[in-house]
């Protein structure tokens, strides 16, 4: 992946710099031309060739007109994606500092070199350093979120974008935030990318019953309602008192994992 993004380059490059020779040499063309055409217009054109030269001009004027949109269009794409590559992280970065470290020594985020690899399309190598942030920062659930989507959305994975999911929700006693955020996007995906309506049904159960009056069960209910699937708890008695269960004794009644998909996410 690498080789093939410095020859993207140097490709790019190398057009750039035909595009502006190209134009340069037109330019000293018309140059050239329009001295010859004031001699012939000073000396009455007696050959006859005034007209030729005119349209000659004309047309010499139309390629450098094209080469320089040429060249302008080349120049834009190389310099839009060293833009995005190297200087959009570096300042990304650089604000994320100054709004907050305080001018003091900052410690480095540890997803900047996971962004910065999913900005080139190494997506893979993207993955794979989003994994180590989830080491260093065990509780935080965005390199899993992330590494999800880059499954379903780049590399068109949604088997493998399902066990990350389920990976990250069973290997760590979250927060019911996170948790329940995990939840719903598993439902999402169940639903949406594997048209499996009834998994997706028993997860928002699920919701409902694991954090009964939170605004995840009501969402929960709000999701069953829009699919139709409401009847079955609504003919449940509610307990009395519910509370959450502690987050690191809860056991998440998952849908049968994909054999086609295990693994990949660990």
């Amino acid at each position: 992946m690498p080789i093939m993004k410095w020859l993207m380059y140097l490709i790019l490059a190398v057009a750039v710099g035909g595009s502006w020779l190209l134009f340069s040499n037109k330019g000293k063309e018309m140059d050239s031309l329009r001295q010859e055409i004031i001699k012939i217009e000073e000396a009455g054109d007696p050959d006859g060739v005034l007209a030729q030269k005119e349209t000659e001009l004309g047309s010499i004027e139309g390629e450098r007109t094209f080469s320089g949109i040429l060249l302008t269009f080349l120049s834009a794409g190389l310099a839009g994606i060293l833009f995005v590559v190297y200087l959009l992280p570096f300042f990304a970065q650089r604000v994320t500092h100054a709004v907050y470290d305080s001018a003091e020594m900052v410690e480095k985020d540890v997803m900047h070199d996971a962004r910065s690899l999913l900005a080139q399309g190494d997506y893979h190598g993207a993955i794979e350093a989003f994994k180590e942030a989830a080491k260093l920062e065990p509780l935080n659930r965005l390199p899993w979120v992330e590494i999800a989507k880059i499954y379903k959305d780049n590399l068109e994975d949604p088997h493998a974008a399902v066990e990350t999911v389920r990976y990250a929700l069973e290997s760590q006693a979250w927060e019911i935030n996170d948790a329940a955020y995990f939840l719903f996007r598993l439902a999402e995906l169940y639903d949406e990318v594997l048209e499996d309506r009834a998994s997706a049904v028993a997860i928002m159960q699920q919701v409902v019953e694991q954090f009964p009056r939170t605004r995840h069960s009501a969402n929960a209910n709000t999701k069953l309602h829009e699919w139709g699937a409401d009847q079955e708890l609504a003919a449940q008695p509610a307990p009395l008192n519910p509370t959450p269960p502690p987050m690191g004794s809860t056991r998440y009644e998952l849908p049968p994992a994909d054999d086609d998909g295990a693994g990949r996410s660990a």
